[in-house]
């Protein structure tokens, strides 16, 4: 009996031993079953909450405006390069759309970038109407510049223009609009028909926006200062709606109508109000199709810049913050700034050149066509006040 009871002791021994080794070949590394492995990048710094994890990914969602889609997608892919503990969702929406589904709670992204600081300030002074507190922190900075340009078939420019040494002007506009005569009226030919303008709605689009600003601003003379008490004088209401007349239909998308001006030329738009971005992206398919597409720059500059802000909603955690910033930062480096170039931008960072350095070079192959590095000054945006006043007065204006 001893014997066998020594044969047992002997074998659950060596089966004790077996399963503790085992159980030890398997156990996690230091620092947890999610610590990081080694290899990769070695710049990669994991970004960690101080109640995280080692090794835990942070996740945080970005909405930008679509007019930058290919920059930004081509920039956070290298940012997830360099910060792989960082997970970026992208999500591309109209900047008014995106605005008033953060208003409403629909979305609640870590970090937003309309197209310019009209809605940025628009959304904040709703934001702070409704809950009485701040969206964001510090003032948004900006990503990328792109000034609203006029897309013109040269023809009709020309006439636009014998009188102006060349500028195109909104009063221009309006002449050839309210006249019965069409084109003849302003030394066009009677064969062109009647000036057709291309805009966007400025309640569904950022672009018909400032386009609407950009008309309110020549109409006083101002390059600043618009107030809402301008926005009520009657003869101004007027002037504003002899030239919406022109625009045969208000599209949703910048996007749509420049691409319907290149297919159908004149026979639907003489001139488009559209971003020098989108501008620079097709206005070489243009050429030779319709006669020559050149741009022109409002006497005033009205700048898409971009603005990115950190939205301090109840949902932002404190890896979220930092890692939100940690993209910002990355987003208006240098190398990142000057490839916005690539993409027909202008760097928001005014130490950046505005210089390729690799690949073609957009800006000066377009010189020809009237885009130029040199612009006129630039009219800041109104504060939200005034922006919500000019899209109920267009309402407005356009419903009698």
């Amino acid at each position: 009996m001893k014997q066998k009871l020594a044969i047992v002791g002997v074998f659950l021994t060596a089966v004790a031993l077996i399963l503790f080794f085992a159980t030890k070949s398997k156990a996690p590394p230091a620092g947890g079953e999610d610590a990081p492995q080694k290899g990769g990048d070695p710049q990669a710094k994991p970004l960690v909450a101080p109640d995280s994890k080692p090794g835990q990914i942070t996740e945080i969602s970005f909405v930008y405006s679509t007019e930058k889609q290919d920059w930004i997608q081509n920039a956070v892919a290298g940012f997830s390069q360099v910060q792989p503990g960082i997970k970026v969702t992208l999500i591309g929406k109209g900047s008014l759309e995106a605005s008033a589904a953060i208003l409403d709670g629909t979305l609640a992204p870590t970090l937003y970038s309309p197209a310019d600081s009209l809605i940025a300030n628009l959304l904040a002074d709703d934001w702070t109407t409704k809950t009485g507190t701040k969206l964001y922190e510090s003032d948004p900075a900006p990503l990328l510049l792109s000034p609203l340009v006029f897309a013109v078939w040269k023809d009709r420019a020309d006439a636009l223009t014998a009188k102006t040494d060349g500028v195109l002007t909104w009063k221009a506009i309006r002449e050839a609009v309210i006249s019965p005569k069409g084109w003849p009226a302003v030394g066009g030919k009677s064969s062109w028909g009647f000036v057709k303008l291309g805009q966007t709605d400025p309640t569904r689009s950022n672009s018909g926006l400032q386009a609407l600003l950009s008309m309110s601003l020549e109409y006083y003379g101002k390059t600043s200062g618009l107030t809402v008490e301008d926005l009520l004088d009657e003869k101004y209401q007027r002037w504003i709606k002899d030239l919406e007349r022109a625009v045969g239909k208000f599209e949703a998308s910048t996007g749509t109508f420049m691409t319907d001006m290149i297919r159908f030329g004149p026979s639907k738009y003489d001139i488009a109000l559209v971003y020098e971005s989108l501008a620079v992206s097709q206005l070489e398919n243009a050429q030779g199709r319709w006669g020559s597409l050149r741009l022109y720059y409002p006497p005033t500059t009205l700048w898409s810049d971009h603005p990115v802000m950190l939205l301090e909603t109840k949902a932002l955690t404190a890896a979220q913050r930092e890692a939100g910033k940690l993209l910002v930062a990355y987003l208006r480096s240098t190398p990142v700034q000057s490839s916005a170039l690539r993409f027909g931008f202008r760097p928001a960072d005014p130490s950046v050149p505005m210089k390729v350095t690799e690949g073609p070079d957009p800006f000066a192959k377009l010189a020809q066509y009237g885009l130029s590095l040199e612009l006129p000054a630039a009219a800041p945006a109104p504060d939200g006040a005034v922006v919500r006043n000019l899209l109920t007065m267009w309402s407005r204006v356009m419903a009698k």
